[in-house]
């Protein structure tokens, strides 16, 4: 997507608390096996300007964030302008993606595991992400305990639907169009929401032509 044989591709690890481990497993994939030129942003680890950060989010070709503290991550961002500062990204054409956290933090809301990081019995939540997405994102959706009960009862109280990814499932977003990809074979996306009291649990279908998001993100005439 970036046009580019070596694209220059930034890691945001914040959610993971600037996990240099994350970075090195980051590095290969990305780095060793696809050809990026990778770096990343340490923003708990290292003090950097406000300019400072904007010129090394604006300079990248892509940004992928990773998994972690959603909702520590969140608002580490908006401490810092971080939030402000992928906007302009997203707005100037950088490709922006992302696992987990970095997959929730592109949607308007999120179904977050974030208090379980220091209380594991804790239950779900529903943290703010950028908005750059109107919908919902539920990642984890078919793995960990909790997410499909906890989606629900959010959503309850929620206006618009969701996006609920199995693991194995990424949605990929050009312009104003829409597909599903998977990488194996009964990973699942769902589009999840409320029509008065009758709860809906759509899957949304795998085709490798590109849809109108607008379908998508309307919750379906019954």
């Amino acid at each position: 997507m970036s046009g580019k044989k070596n694209p220059r591709l930034l890691f945001l690890l914040t959610a993971s608390s600037d996990s240099k481990g994350y970075f090195a497993d980051v590095s290969r994939h990305f780095g060793d096996r696809l050809g990026c030129e990778v770096s990343a942003l340490y923003l708990l680890k290292n003090k950097y300007s406000q300019k400072q950060i904007e010129k090394i989010i604006l300079s990248a070709d892509i940004i992928y964030v990773g998994g972690g503290n959603t909702l520590k991550m969140m608002t580490a961002w908006r401490k810092y302008g971080v939030d402000k500062i992928l906007h302009k990204a997203w707005k100037k054409g950088v490709i922006i993606s992302g696992v987990s956290a970095g997959s929730i933090c592109w949607f308007k809301y999120g179904n977050s595991d974030s208090r379980k990081f220091k209380n594991k019995d804790a239950g779900m939540i529903k943290v703010s992400g950028l908005g750059f997405i109107n919908a919902l994102h539920c990642p984890h959706y078919n793995i960990e305990p909790g997410r499909k009960e906890s989606l629900k009862k959010i959503m309850k109280k929620t206006q618009g639907i969701a996006i609920a990814l199995d693991n194995c499932c990424a949605l990929e977003i050009v312009d104003d169009k829409y597909r599903i990809i998977t990488s194996r074979k009964n990973a699942k996306a769902y589009k999840v929401y409320w029509r008065g009291d009758c709860f809906y649990e759509l899957p949304i279908k795998e085709i490798n032509e590109f849809q109108d998001i607008s379908e998508l993100l309307r919750k379906n005439i019954k």
